[in-house]
């Protein structure tokens, strides 16, 4: 489990195939590995993945081809940027959301431009998932959590301020036209699953109904 505040930015150092599978090996000289250990998970631009092979100053991991087909990591090159976190502690400050390094599709930076001092952005995103997203809602970008100005159908804006943009690799990598790894807010995924369960329910006299309807969500500000 993560927080989408990202520790440290990280180069790829190599992508090598092995097996239909990929190696991926990340450098970085301003993540702490000291607590790291084989088996450990580091959010790799926000995809959650094990360390397989420890260095003082890098990891590698293995992916998937489930992994590969579902994000934007197949774009990635050697010498490319990419935001770090590793795995939440019972004691971190949790800065951000909920985040659990599941990638649920690949965006599109659709526009970006200067915005006094920070950067507005707009990302389109899967349709599939622009109703689980919320004008002044949490939702994770390569990694980063990040609070959405506005959402308009499937696209989603959102103003990056200078601590951010400085901390993670959105000055470097994020263009027009660039793949990016997004994650949904889960709570949206769960409040989902439960009116469904609840709605399926209500046609079963047998089951018990569940608590959790419409006006439910309505009167506890989660519909607006």
């Amino acid at each position: 489990m993560f927080t989408g505040i990202i520790e440290s930015v990280g180069t790829v150092r190599s992508m090598q195939a092995t097996g239909g599978d990929i190696r991926l090996t990340v450098e970085s000289d301003d993540l702490d590995f000291s607590d790291v250990k084989l088996g450990d998970s580091i959010a790799s631009n926000g995809i959650c993945l094990t360390v397989v092979e420890l260095g003082s100053n890098h990891y590698s991991v293995d992916v998937s081809r489930e992994t590969i087909a579902r994000t934007a990591l197949e774009g990635l090159k050697a010498g490319h940027t990419v935001n770090l976190e590793k795995a939440m502690l019972p004691t971190t400050r949790f800065g951000g959301h909920i985040v659990a390094g599941h990638v649920d599709g690949v965006g599109v930076v659709s526009k970006l431009q200067q915005d006094a001092r920070s950067i507005y952005i707009e990302i389109e995103i899967p349709k599939e998932l622009a109703h689980y997203t919320a004008t002044k809602g949490s939702i994770t970008v390569d990694g980063i959590s990040l609070t959405t100005n506005l959402v308009r159908d499937n696209i989603v804006s959102l103003n990056i301020i200078p601590h951010t943009a400085q901390v993670t690799n959105i000055a470097k990598h994020w263009l027009v036209g660039n793949k990016v790894n997004i994650e949904v807010d889960i709570v949206a995924r769960y409040l989902e699953r439960l009116l469904n369960k609840s709605q399926s329910d209500g046609m079963n006299a047998a089951s018990p109904q569940s608590k959790i309807t419409e006006s439910f969500l309505a009167d506890n500000g989660f519909m607006k």
